[in-house]
């Protein structure tokens, strides 16, 4: 009798719910680099920016709730972020002076995700759900 290894990995999911303000995007940063440990340092550090712009685009929203999940299959993460405010992010954001401190996040997002989706919620607010590749 031969013993076999399972090739298939099964899904790991979390979900936390972030505390508002500032702290968010660190604690989403902290969050993730823990989740993805032991994957490759390019890859988590492009999960770590994707989560960062995102809860810091639904942390910036007054008296919100900030919810965010990581799903890990075996060649990608997605990356969920709701927020309770209907107001959906642009994906062609207007031009950006170069010294502007905001207004590229989504964009960056969308150049390092192999899918960027946008839905509104049916009781109001939206998620923004990027998926990334995961060697």
């Amino acid at each position: 009798m031969r013993a076999t290894q399972r090739a298939d990995r099964r899904p790991a999911r979390v979900e936390y719910l972030l505390p508002h303000g500032s702290g968010s995007a660190f604690w989403a940063r902290r969050l993730t680099r823990a989740f993805l440990a032991g994957r490759s340092a390019d890859a988590t550090y492009d999960a770590m920016l994707v989560v960062s712009e995102l809860v810091a685009n639904a942390a910036r929203i007054k008296d919100s709730h900030c919810r965010f999940s990581l799903c890990l299959n075996a060649d990608e993460l997605t990356v969920s972020v709701h927020d309770d405010s209907p107001r959906l992010p642009s994906l062609t954001p207007p031009p950006v002076p170069l010294y502007a401190e905001s207004g590229r996040g989504i964009s960056l997002v969308h150049a390092l995700s192999r899918d960027l989706t946008i839905v509104a919620g049916p009781h109001g607010g939206k998620t923004v759900r990027a998926v990334l590749a995961q060697p």
